[in-house]
């Protein structure tokens, strides 16, 4: 099979499509031809040499994928050939082929393209455990997503509005704001404007919000707690900027009691993974069927323009996800 390989570790120039083995199906597995596949800030930090794969998994780029079911491992009853299906994956997207164990995959609904449904496991697996499984999220509770206009910022929007809570969120444009409010955010700050505290300070009476998703890191952190109510939860789900806090003052940590987290989809056990996957689809009901929550792609690109790709997520020019069609 033909997938996208790296000739070694450092920018986007040393992608290309080469050839690999098609992998086995193995009991409880099926085998998927992928008609498209996601990016993932995970998928540029592999390429650097900064995120390596879980060991025994594909060492291939991609972390979520959807396609057509053409094989089936011994014992597998809940699909069949010719399913339309996406998975989140530990690797192996960027491929003609995967094999996944059944009880990850989701059945794509009629009103979801390929594309569509090729963006929506990872940002909404990551979002719903983020807010749900770890940040005990309520209705009427306030939310401050950072990055509000990425994937999973966007996905977190959705889901805080189903929720019942309110969301606010910051972005580097006005244009990613007035985008995150169409989305349900309730108003939002450019962080490029100067610090965000004030603008949270304002919105909630000086009383904080309750959960914060973090994608930042280290440049943000004393402004979260800050901005957090007492008892509230900080979730990091990455560290865009540095990653060492300098300087951290414990009469701060006393006062707010909140609480620190952190999560990645990649290293969960597989059983775990299954049961949030579940977990998610019972909780979106009909609104994933009947397409009333779905990815926001921002700009799809046949994955030849893989390189192209890499550079524009690089650049932060997206808003929403970007997705590789992957063709012949």
């Amino acid at each position: 099979m033909k997938v996208i390989l790296m000739k070694d570790f450092g920018s986007a120039d040393h992608l290309y499509i080469g050839e690999a083995k098609t992998p086995a199906v193995n009991p409880g597995e099926v085998l998927v031809k992928v008609k498209a596949t996601a990016l993932n800030r995970a998928d540029l930090q592999q390429r650097r040499g900064m995120y390596p794969p879980i060991p025994g998994e594909s060492n291939i780029l991609g972390l979520e994928m959807s396609g057509e079911v053409v094989e089936l491992g011994a014992g597998v009853s809940s699909h069949s050939i010719g399913d339309r299906v996406c998975s989140l994956l530990p690797g192996g997207g960027y491929a003609q082929y995967v094999s996944v164990p059944e009880g990850l995959l989701i059945k794509i609904p009629d009103t979801m393209t390929f594309e569509q449904a090729a963006a929506f496991p990872e940002t909404f697996l990551t979002s719903y455990q983020s807010l749900f499984s770890l940040g005990q999220l309520r209705k009427g509770q306030i939310v401050l997503v950072h990055a509000g206009a990425s994937g999973i910022g966007s996905a977190a929007l959705q889901l805080i509005k189903l929720a019942g809570a309110t969301a606010l969120i910051t972005a580097g444009s006005d244009r990613k704001i007035e985008y995150c409010v169409q989305l349900g955010a309730k108003a939002g700050w450019n962080y490029k404007k100067g610090p965000f505290l004030p603008f949270i300070n304002e919105y909630t009476n000086g009383n904080g919000v309750n959960i914060i998703l973090d994608c930042i890191g280290a440049p943000y952190f004393a402004q979260n707690i800050q901005s957090l109510v007492p008892d509230g939860k900080l979730v990091i789900i990455g560290s865009l900027g540095e990653k060492i806090v300098n300087q951290l003052d414990l009469g701060t940590l006393l006062l707010k009691r909140f609480q620190l987290l952190r999560t990645t989809l990649r290293s969960r056990p597989l059983n775990r993974k299954i049961e949030l996957t579940k977990e998610l689809l019972e909780f979106l009901g009909d609104h994933f069927a009947n397409g009333r929550v779905v990815p926001i792609i921002d700009t799809i690109f046949d994955w030849k323009e893989v390189r192209e790709a890499h550079q524009y997520m690089e650049a932060n020019k997206n808003k929403g996800k970007i997705v590789l069609r992957v063709t012949e």
